[in-house]
């Protein structure tokens, strides 16, 4: 697919997740086939100031590209020049509005899906960053509206298109919804049917089956994977494979073990000592579900208390995996902790 003059391989994409997509994960996903990932969200007024904590958030490698950088604030004027800035300092291949993340302290600022009870102060918005990064796609991730009584996708899809967006990834819950309930994916099916810029569908992807009926159900042009990739890398891989007519690869324990040992190495060369034990916690605590003796492991981890002590049970977990049962699979849950996107 393309979006503005950046062209995709494969229209399946790893989310922005706020904890989640930093380096090692978007490299990750990337390895199995992620056709586009993005950065964790930044706050235009951190990328202003020249925060080093918000710049941070925002480096990459070109193992990485195609990459979005997504940018989240409540001022046209202070978002478009932070989106020039990131263009001229970091050049991703596009930037992303954020219009979706429902969490009250970027809400309370009018930041994120705040925007959707002013349409206006998006337009500006939008019009204001498309104006100030002319050589790239400026695109949004939005939600369906604010709560029940204020669904606007398809307005502000129109608005979005309009002031020249390139595309729009669709979380089709409203923000008072949090992460509860379904996402009703029909009002993807009704933007796809109001605008002619690509569509992006997002939420409730936790199996290849559900990225297939998302695309059959809706029309969109691209799927977007959240909350199912944590721990679960290679459903990118499996929803290439799906759509390709094959039977989705199945993975073993000897599988995950490798892939968290790949994980382990992308941290540990990416953060300090400290860091690396605290998200190889947060990765582990999905990754190691839904096996025989899956607690008893994930407690092991979560007890550990530096990259050596990980280091020591990953290779006990390892000889464990491997020398299971062959053809034993490990069916991960699909309950996800919410986090946001």
């Amino acid at each position: 697919m393309q979006i503005g003059n950046l062209h995709l391989d494969h229209p399946v994409f790893l989310a922005p997740m706020a904890g989640v997509t930093d380096h090692p994960f978007r490299v990750l996903c990337r390895r199995f086939g992620a056709g586009l990932v993005y950065t964790e969200f930044v706050s235009a007024n951190g990328v202003i100031r020249e925060s080093a904590k918000t710049l941070d958030l925002v480096r990459f490698t070109p193992e990485e590209r195609p990459i979005g950088i997504q940018l989240f604030g409540e001022e046209p004027e202070t978002i478009a020049q932070s989106a020039a800035a990131l263009a001229e300092r970091f050049q991703p291949d596009l930037i992303d509005l954020n219009f979706g993340c429902p969490v009250p302290k970027v809400t309370r600022k009018g930041a994120g899906s705040a925007m959707l009870r002013d349409l206006e102060l998006m337009r500006a918005v939008m019009e204001a960053t498309v104006k100030a990064v002319p050589q790239l796609p400026v695109t949004v991730k939005m939600r369906a509206g604010w709560d029940r009584s204020c669904i606007v996708a398809t307005e502000a899809a129109v608005i979005i298109e309009e002031a020249g967006g390139a595309a729009i990834a669709l979380h089709p819950r409203t923000t008072k919804q949090q992460f509860t309930g379904r996402a009703e994916w029909s009002l993807i099916k009704a933007v796809k049917e109001r605008v002619s810029i690509p569509v992006i569908g997002n939420g409730d992807i936790f199996a290849p089956e559900d990225a297939l009926r998302m695309f059959e159900e809706t029309g969109c042009d691209a799927v977007m994977v959240a909350r199912g990739a944590l721990g679960s890398p290679w459903l990118f891989r499996q929803i290439r494979e799906l759509r390709e007519g094959k039977s989705p690869t199945e993975v073993t324990l000897g599988d995950i073990a490798r892939v968290c040992g790949e994980h382990f190495k992308l941290m540990l060369a990416d953060k300090s000592p400290q860091a690396a034990v605290n998200y190889t916690k947060k990765h582990f605590s999905h990754y190691l579900k839904g096996f025989p003796g899956a607690v008893k492991w994930r407690k092991g981890f979560m007890d550990c208390r530096s990259t050596d002590e990980i280091a020591r049970l990953l290779e006990e977990f390892t000889h464990f995996a491997e020398s299971s049962t062959d053809g034993a699979h490990a069916e991960l849950a699909a309950e996800k902790e919410p986090v946001t996107s």
